[in-house]
């Protein structure tokens, strides 16, 4: 099966963590991403829940580490 692409439009202070998190995995942002989002459905389909309710609320991020 072939991958499908799709647009994203994400914040810049969510794209910087999720492009220092890939860097860590040593992964690229698209495959961070692609993990990420595989690990959210893998644990809807354990517990039959949505990852949380304030999914869409701004995260805080710290840059110490950069």
């Amino acid at each position: 099966m072939a991958k499908k692409q799709i647009p994203l439009r994400i914040g810049e202070k969510l794209y910087n963590a999720l492009a220092a998190w890939a860097e860590d995995d040593f992964r690229s942002l698209n495959g961070q991403i692609e993990y990420l989002l595989t690990e959210c459905v893998k644990q809807r389909r354990k517990d039959g829940k949505y990852v949380g309710e304030k999914i869409d609320e701004a995260i805080a991020v710290s840059y110490t580490h950069l």
